[in-house]
């Protein structure tokens, strides 16, 4: 335990885990795969390490796609989800319609859900789906968030 006062105290007392918006191709290479970032990110999640969170949007299609594709893989996802990922709610029209131009048609309830949700990054790996933001969600592929996330923790140990 860190001593009254240190500087691990003082550090942990003024950060919060990165917020991670997941898409459910982000899901589903997590649950296929134990060896990816997509896989990674969750597990960070699950240590609570990070805030993995999606909503019912893209839980509904990776269960789709994981039918279709893998459905070996369905327990694993279901397992990940209950252990790693919080479901906030998907947003209302009204957030959706003011976004119109930011993402793709299909892809704008995504963003809108990661928004309300206060996501510090929006993992997917159809990053050009979507169109450079200047405030959060930060789109990147889950590789690239795992060489920020990378960079964060050897800045914090020096």
């Amino acid at each position: 335990m860190a001593a009254p006062g240190s500087s691990i105290e003082r550090v942990s007392e003024t950060l919060h885990p990165a917020r991670i918006f997941c898409d459910a191709d982000v899901l589903i290479a997590g649950a296929a795969s134990t060896t990816g970032a997509s896989h990674i990110l969750l597990q960070l999640s699950e240590l609570t390490l990070l805030d993995c969170v999606t909503s019912q949007h893209p839980i509904q299609e990776a269960e789709r796609n994981l039918l279709i594709k893998l459905p070996n893989a369905l327990p694993a996802f279901r397992l990940i989800l209950q252990a790693a990922v919080h479901i906030v709610p998907d947003p209302d029209p009204l957030p959706v319609h003011k976004i119109i131009g930011q993402a793709h048609l299909k892809d704008l309830p995504i963003l809108a859900a990661a928004i309300s949700a206060r996501a510090d990054f929006l993992a997917t790996f159809n990053t050009r789906h979507f169109q450079p933001r200047k405030s959060p969600p930060v789109v990147l592929e889950p590789k690239d968030l795992l060489v920020r996330i990378r960079a964060s923790l050897s800045r914090l140990l020096e």
